[in-house]
């Protein structure tokens, strides 16, 4: 394993110089404080080095970060591919490749940051591996080669490594426990940084409404990365071992920022996020920073096609009386508008006031209702006519015979009585 890392280290011996003259320039900074020949300022040095290159990569990690959410969003019709070709692989590729260009997605990009870091990696290995072979390297001359021997980081040299004899140890100035101990706690931590920054990935900024194969292979990569980090760990320097878990809790750090700051939309970062900005658009009646007006108007854009979290949000303006607008901001609004899970939206300036309920008494002795009562099928207005009285039956048939006796025609004897107004 030693020989495969050395060889691949000996191809990017290139940089070496560079890299050394950086290391070389921060020591002098450190040596100053802490004396030239600690581990602390060797050591230093080296994080500082791995601070200056994530710096550097930051455009690239931004670029990381939109690959990656544009391959979940490919995940479905991906997905559609693969089964829909699934007897024929070479038609599933060309598919695929068609589906990338049209979508001007690379799966490549996610891998950025990582290919752009390795040659700093192995170099800083093959700087390490000629301090510990008592070598020098790049802009490190005589002196500054006896310097970093004598580097030591809580006992442990700064060429050291796990697998390294009893002699090779003691030619540094150490003991084989000490290094060993020591390289172990940072190959446990370093494995440990990793897991938790690919779990946060997967429990937090993914997500959760597409069930896809994407899914799987990160929860798989979640367990593999650690065992990759503990079998190789053991065949590196502790300088190196420093490197890295300086960029593992960098990632790890820049990944929660991230996840915080501009979560994946549908994932439970985004919800809280969302929960966050809605709870400070209530109190200050306003979108503070130009990230979240951003956020906003993206939300506002996206119309029917919003996702749960965005919906809440929404719904959530509107019953504190807001309203969100095209350009971000959020305004003062009278109608309470809900938007329902199928993107369907209700307004409404209130209650609706339901009738007063008449008393008994009322309805007993058929008052008329108050002005402020409306008019109900059991109350009658004072203008309203009287109903005629029930005209008497007309003699004749017997009762249960099962006919009907004819009225007779003609005018009633005797005198006539006026009929009502209402018979007219």
């Amino acid at each position: 394993m030693d020989d495969i890392v050395s060889s691949i280290a000996g191809l990017f011996s290139f940089i070496t110089t560079p890299v050394s003259w950086v290391i070389v320039q921060f020591h002098k900074l450190f040596g100053a404080v802490f004396g030239p020949d600690t581990g602390w300022a060797w050591g230093l040095s080296i994080m500082s080095l791995v601070i200056l290159i994530r710096i550097c990569l930051i455009p690239l990690f931004v670029k990381q970060i939109k690959a990656t959410r544009a391959m979940q969003t490919l995940q479905p019709e991906m997905k559609k591919i693969q089964e829909r070709y699934k007897n024929d692989k070479q038609r599933q590729s060309e598919e695929m490749m068609k589906l990338y260009k049209e979508t001007g997605t690379n799966p490549l990009s996610s891998c950025l940051p990582i290919l752009a870091q390795s040659p700093f990696f192995f170099a800083l290995y093959h700087v390490l591996s000629s301090i510990a072979s008592n070598k020098t390297v790049g802009v490190i001359d005589q002196p500054l080669l006896e310097s970093a021997q004598k580097a030591h980081i809580f006992g442990a040299p700064l060429a050291a490594k796990f697998m390294d004899s009893a002699d090779k140890v003691e030619a540094l100035g150490s003991t084989l426990l000490d290094v060993r101990v020591v390289t172990a706690i940072m190959i446990v931590l370093m494995s440990l940084s990793q897991f938790y920054t690919q779990r946060q990935l997967m429990t937090k900024n993914i997500d959760t409404t597409v069930k896809t194969p994407f899914m799987q292979q990160q929860k798989m990569l979640m367990y593999v990365f650690p065992v990759i980090f503990a079998v190789f760990g053991i065949n590196f320097p502790v300088g190196v071992l420093v490197y890295w878990l300086t960029t593992n809790v960098w990632t790890m750090g820049q990944q929660m920022y991230v996840i915080r700051q501009n979560p994946t939309p549908g994932s439970k970062a985004q919800g809280d996020y969302l929960e966050r900005l809605l709870k400070q658009a209530t109190n200050k009646k306003k979108i503070g920073s130009r990230r979240d007006r951003a956020a906003v108007k993206m939300i506002v854009a996206k119309g029917r096609d919003r996702n749960e979290n965005e919906r809440r949000f929404i719904n959530g303006l509107s019953k504190a009386g807001l309203a969100a607008q095209t350009d971000g901001a959020v305004a003062v609004s009278d109608v309470v508008t809900t938007e329902s899970e199928d993107g369907e939206t209700a307004a409404g300036a209130g209650r609706r006031q339901q009738p007063k309920r008449q008393s008994k008494s009322q309805r007993q002795t058929r008052q008329p209702a108050t002005p402020d009562t409306p008019k109900t099928s059991l109350t009658k207005s004072e203008d309203e006519p009287r109903a005629a009285k029930r005209e008497p039956k007309p003699a004749g048939g017997q009762p249960g015979s099962g006919t009907r006796s004819k009225a007779k025609s003609g005018p009633r004897k005797g005198p006539q009585r006026p009929q009502h107004p209402s018979k007219k």
